[in-house]
């Protein structure tokens, strides 16, 4: 198997079959964009079929793992229908096809993630944080509902209630206090997070390969009994991103401002409904 393509993504043969992907944008904090999305969604069959690989390691060039998605592209998404539905195509594809990869995956979070970087960091079987990293699903701060992988893991790896307090706010979470809730396997000092993910990889490629991709293939059940919470809220999103409001959310985030989201200064939909009524009684 030849990564030659990837034009984002760097591949890095480790022993006994290990490979070390590193999403590659530092000076964008490898921010994810048309370039890198597409090459998170199909990178998974390629792991997965590649007889060279045994386990894949993914962690971020730089500082970060990767600040989510590049408002640049969000910003060309915005109100195009046929972008909007590529992206949801897209999106399907990264989750499915890295819970259904044959391999297992372990992330080094070696920095702030969010959005779809963090589909990746927490959907792999095993995550180690740095302990100082900023975690965040940040689409209700983009104006749009939390699409990609957020409804059908965060759920299983927090619980419910965290869950919910989480994507409702787009709070911000450190890595310590992901790994006290139960959101990644270990949080540890960001200079040992990568070397700590490839020594939990080369025990995954030194062990019985049948038994341990088998005992994953079950564990995904559960992501899979979610499917349709996933579509659901992938396709939210999507609708999400054709009302003005990501534009709004997505300027106010690149000027490093509040936003003033059109929705929350126009009047309620009960308001709207009833006035009639309220004017005809009178």
């Amino acid at each position: 198997m030849s990564y030659s393509d990837y034009q984002q993504l760097i591949f890095e043969r480790r022993p006994h079959g290990v490979t070390l992907i590193t999403l590659n944008r530092p000076e964008k904090y490898n921010a994810v964009d048309e370039g890198m999305h597409s090459e998170l969604a199909r990178v998974w069959k390629d792991v997965s079929s590649d007889a060279e690989t045994r386990v894949a390691v993914v962690t971020g060039a730089g500082a970060a793992f990767s600040a989510g998605g590049d408002l640049e592209m969000v910003l060309r998404i915005a109100g195009d229908h046929q972008r909007v539905a590529a992206m949801l195509t897209e999106m399907s594809d990264l989750v499915y096809n890295l819970v259904n990869c044959e391999k297992p995956v372990v992330s080094a979070i070696n920095g702030a993630a969010v959005g779809a970087g963090l589909a990746v960091a927490l959907l792999a079987d095993v995550s180690i944080c740095a302990e100082d990293a900023r975690l965040g699903d940040g689409h209700i701060k983009l104006g749009v509902a939390a699409g990609d992988h957020a409804a059908i893991i965060w759920p299983l790896l927090a619980g419910f209630a965290k869950a919910r307090y989480y994507l409702l706010t787009g709070a911000m979470l450190t890595g310590a206090e992901a790994e006290r809730i139960g959101m990644v396997t270990r949080a540890l000092p960001r200079e040992h997070v990568l070397a700590e993910a490839l020594a939990v990889a080369e025990t995954l490629a030194t062990g019985p390969q049948l038994a341990i991709r088998l005992t994953r293939r079950a564990l995904n059940n559960w992501l899979r009994a979610a499917g349709p919470i996933f579509d659901q809220s992938a396709a939210y999103e999507m609708l999400s991103f054709m009302t003005p409001d990501v534009v709004e959310g997505a300027t106010a985030l690149r000027e490093k401002r509040p936003a003033r989201f059109p929705s929350a200064r126009q009047p309620s939909l009960k308001s709207e409904v009833d006035a009639p009524a309220e004017e005809a009684n009178e």
